[in-house]
C-alpha cells in the first residue's frame, strides 16, 4: 500500500481542530485580555522590519534591587506565546525560583488579523526554508536580540544568566538562536525540534540541553520526514537525524566526542558531553515512548495526532536546573 500524503493545509487543519479541542479543555489565558494572569504584561519592540509583541512576565519577588536571570521560551508553530505559557508552565517555575521569563510572538502571514493555527499560523525563520517567515526573511534573530535589550533596560536583569529554549518550531529557533546571537546567551535548551544549522559556529562558548522523544513521529530521531501518529507524512525537506547534529555542536564547541555520563534510567536516557575548553557542556536526552509534547507538560495537542506525553520527565524543571549550573562569565 503507498504511503498517504498530506498537504501542509489538511495537516494544519487536522491540528487546528484538536488545538481548539484542547484549548477549550484548558483554562483559557488571553494575553490580550484583562483576565491575562497576575504580574503578566504584552510588550511591543520595534525592529527594523516592524514592530513585535511579547508577553512578559516579572514575578513579585524579582526588583531592581537585585539582577535576576530571564529565560526566553518560544512556542512552536501555529503557537502563541499563551500556548507556550500554558504547555510549559515556566511563568509557575519563575514565582518559585524568582526569575523572569518572556514569551516571544512569532510573525504570522497576515500581521493584520489575529493568530490562526489554520487559517493564520504563526512560525519562526529557524533556518529550514519552511513557512511564510522563511519566504518573507523575517530577522527573528535581530528580533530577539532586541527584545533582550529591551527588557534589561526595563529590568535588572542578569547578563551572565540569559537562557533560551523552545518547542518544535521553537525549539529549531533556538538552535539558530544559539549559533548566531550567542554573545548575551548563556545556555539553550531545545525541546522537540530540529538543528537546521549544519556547521554551527557560536562566536561565544553556550551550553545545551536538548531533549526528545523516542516516539515523536513529528521531530523522528533518525531523520527523516514528520509523520502523523496516525498515518501519513508531509513532503518537503527531510530532517537531519538528532544524532547528526548534535554531534555537529559538540564538535563547534569543542566538548569531548565521547559522553563523560551515559546513563538510562525509567526509560530516560541521558548523555552528557563536557570537558570543553571553552567550559561548554551539552546534555542530550531522549524519553522513551514520548511523543511530540513538552515533557511532564500541559499537552496542548492529544495522543490521536502527535503521539503519547510523558510524566517521565518534567523538562521545565530538569532545564532550569540545568540554565542555574551553567552561567555566562563572557561580560
Amino acid at each position: 500500500m503507498k504511503a498517504r500524503f498530506l498537504t501542509l493545509a489538511t495537516l494544519c487543519s487536522i491540528l487546528a481542530l484538536v488545538m481548539t479541542w484542547s484549548m477549550n479543555r484548558s483554562a483559557k489565558i488571553d494575553a490580550s485580555d484583562v483576565t491575562f494572569p497576575p504580574q503578566h504584561s504584552r510588550l511591543v519592540v520595534q525592529t527594523p522590519q516592524g514592530d513585535r509583541e511579547y508577553v512578559l512576565h516579572v514575578p513579585t519577588y524579582c526588583n531592581n534591587s537585585t539582577s535576576s536571570p530571564l529565560v526566553i521560551m518560544l512556542h512552536g508553530f501555529g503557537g502563541t506565546s499563551v500556548n507556550a505559557l500554558q504547555e510549559s508552565q515556566w511563568s509557575s517555575k519563575a514565582d518559585k525560583e524568582s526569575f523572569i521569563v518572556a514569551y516571544p510572538e512569532a510573525t504570522r502571514p497576515n500581521k493584520n488579523m489575529p493568530p490562526n493555527f489554520r487559517k493564520n499560523p504563526q512560525s519562526w525563520n529557524d533556518g529550514s526554508d519552511r513557512f511564510h517567515a522563511s519566504t518573507e526573511k523575517i530577522n527573528d534573530v535581530a528580533f530577539i536580540d532586541a527584545m533582550i535589550e529591551q527588557i534589561s533596560q526595563i529590568h535588572a536583569i542578569d547578563a551572565n544568566r540569559i537562557f533560551i529554549t523552545g518547542f518544535s518550531n521553537g525549539a529549531s529557533m533556538t538552535f539558530r538562536l544559539g549559533a548566531e546571537l550567542s554573545h548575551p546567551i548563556a545556555a539553550i535548551a531545545p525541546v522537540s525540534g530540529t538543528c537546521w544549522i549544519e556547521k554551527p559556529k557560536p562566536l561565544h562558548p553556550i551550553s545545551i540541553c536538548y531533549i526528545t522523544g523516542m516516539a515523536d513521529s513529528l521531530n523522528p530521531v533518525n531523520g527523516g520526514y514528520p509523520k502523523l501518529a496516525f498515518g501519513g507524512k508531509e513532503q518537503g525537506r527531510p530532517k537531519p537525524p538528532v544524532r547528526a547534529f548534535i554531534d555537529a555542536w559538540v564538535k563547534s564547541l569543542e566538548c569531548s566526542a565521547e559522553p563523560l555520563r551515559d546513563d538510562v534510567s525509567n526509560g530516560i536516557h541521558t548523555q552528557v558531553f563536557g570537558a570543553s575548553k571553552q567550559n561548554s557542556e551539552i546534555m542530550f536526552i531522549t524519553v522513551e515512548d514520548l511523543g511530540h509534547h513538552w515533557p511532564g507538560g500541559v499537552s496542548q495537542l492529544p495522543s490521536l495526532i502527535v503521539g503519547k506525553p510523558s510524566n517521565k520527565l518534567a523538562a521545565t524543571d530538569l532545564i532550569w536546573d540545568f540554565f542555574k549550573s551553567h552561567s555566562a562569565s563572557k561580560h
